[in-house]
């Protein structure tokens, strides 16, 4: 059977490991009546498993060619939206919030969190596979080394946990490093916080991480006196999830 040629400048690597893949698909916890969509799908080792199992399936693919070879090998019924995702406005194309699971090209994944963190009203749960190192500090605690801006912007929103590795061998072509999946849940009541300030928040605390908070943030406007007093003496990595937040609203309050 005919195969798509990867294209390096998509950053496509296509998963052939049938076991790898019903995993992946096992890890979304959608029900029959849920939306689900597939970033991604490429030849469509996902997708079929998908389609099978979830009527209200959509598959977002940005070449032309893997559209055109899905429809053609798969089902002219499946839904396939030739999009990039990063331009994607799931406020424009859905009536609900959606499960969302791909295998994401790893040149796009920083992007396309901030893509989901800026729609995360839009998201129910996300399953997806990332390059193993991003997969590993979006799932960080506090304290690690690792931990980072994404482990706490996507922590703000969403229950986070790393599911399972996949070698470079279950790919086509393999990549060079090793792979991970994450899942993505939504927090059920998330807080009251405003996103814009918070990434600020977050961005300038993590992009001087070996300072202390009193010196990476001295362009934050912060109001220390309504905060706990150890915390302008820690780092940012030394913070929980939560007390960023008040971060943010310290910052508001105090501008």
């Amino acid at each position: 059977m005919h195969k798509l040629k990867p294209k390096k400048h998509l950053g496509q690597h296509f998963l052939h490991d049938g076991a790898f893949a019903r995993r992946i698909v096992e890890a979304l916890q959608a029900g029959p009546d849920d939306l689900v969509v597939e970033i991604g799908p490429g030849e469509g080792v996902l997708t079929r498993h998908l389609f099978e199992r979830f009527p209200y399936f959509t598959a977002i693919e940005v070449d032309p060619e893997a559209v055109f070879y899905l429809k053609q090998h798969l089902s002219p019924e499946l839904k396939v939206v030739h999009r990039d995702i990063l331009q994607w406005q799931p406020a424009e194309q859905l009536d609900r919030p959606a499960h969302l699971v791909g295998n994401l090209p790893y040149n796009i994944s920083s992007p396309f969190f901030f893509m989901l963190l800026e729609n995360y009203r839009w998201v129910k749960e996300g399953v997806f596979m990332i390059q193993k190192e991003v997969a590993d500090r979006i799932c960080a605690g506090p304290g690690s080394k690792t931990y980072g801006i994404l482990s706490v912007l996507l922590g703000t929103y969403f229950d986070l946990s790393y599911e399972f590795s996949v070698p470079p061998g279950a790919f086509r072509p393999p990549p060079k490093v090793m792979s991970g999946v994450i899942r993505l849940v939504a927090k059920p009541e998330p807080p009251e916080v405003d996103f814009t300030a918070l990434r600020r928040m977050v961005k300038a605390a993590f992009g001087q991480r070996r300072k202390t908070l009193r010196n990476a943030l001295k362009g934050q406007n912060l109001d220390w006196e309504q905060l706990p007093a150890a915390w302008p003496g820690l780092r940012a990595e030394q913070l929980p999830v939560e007390a960023f937040w008040q971060l943010s609203k310290a910052s508001d309050s105090g501008s």
